[in-house]
């Protein structure tokens, strides 16, 4: 394989010396902005009482959305200028409402954070947690709700350098051995082309596996295939 442009260890340098000052100053200010009055827990209606200390244990329900469906949320995206992952982000927002009755809330989305060309073959990890806030109006449109996640979203990809730790550190989240800080639900799309699993002789296939835990009160992982 030819020699890598740069290593894990020259991006965790650049990071900590770029992250600082008036960089991250600016950061940190948007983002407190932007979650200036959020709500730090989503309550979601539950069959038995919250345990006080969360535990790993969880379960994976799979999913299925007809093909069909994905391509007209798609076209209903594309004419508000939006993406499917913020048109079905949309749908999980205000579901979320409607089961919490909160008009105002939280959700984490992982973000890749390789937007730099020289990280794109690099193994490592460069994932980041954004916190995605929505206000839900009952009596506005879908297409309103969609436009303000549009709008959101993009602002967030553009501040998307400031760690979720430090974000949780610089607002100061009340901590409780109960909840994850900040956002207890996330929502995730995976839409990037994956390469084939070829060997000779052999036919692969990807196998989803429950690993019987859990990071999160609730999360949404789609995939597009």
């Amino acid at each position: 394989l030819p020699a890598l442009p740069v290593q894990y260890a020259d991006f965790a340098s650049w990071q900590r010396g770029w992250l600082q000052g008036d960089v991250l100053a600016k950061q940190v200010a948007w983002w407190k902005e932007q979650l200036a009055g959020a709500p730090h827990v989503l309550e979601l209606p539950t069959d038995k009482p919250r345990p006080t200390q969360r535990s790993p244990r969880g379960a994976l329900l799979p999913l299925h959305l007809p093909r069909v469906l994905g391509e007209r949320l798609g076209a209903l995206a594309r004419q508000e200028g939006a993406t499917s992952f913020m048109a079905l982000l949309s749908v999980w927002q205000l579901l979320l409402s409607r089961y919490s009755r909160q008009q105002d809330l939280l959700v984490g989305s992982p973000i890749a954070g390789r937007n730099q060309g020289e990280l794109e073959g690099l193994v490592g990890f460069f994932v980041n947690t954004l916190v995605l806030r929505a206000r839900i109006n009952p009596d506005a449109s879908f297409r309103s709700l969609l436009a303000q996640v549009r709008d959101t979203t993009f602002a967030a990809y553009e501040h998307q350098d400031l760690p979720f730790e430090k974000l949780v550190e610089e607002l100061q989240v009340a901590r409780d051995l109960g909840r994850t800080p900040l956002v207890q639900v996330i929502f995730a799309l995976q839409n990037a082309p994956g390469g084939t699993l070829q060997a000779p002789g052999l036919t692969l296939r990807m196998l989803d596996v429950d690993s019987a835990t859990a990071r999160f009160d609730l999360g949404l992982l789609l995939t597009e295939t």
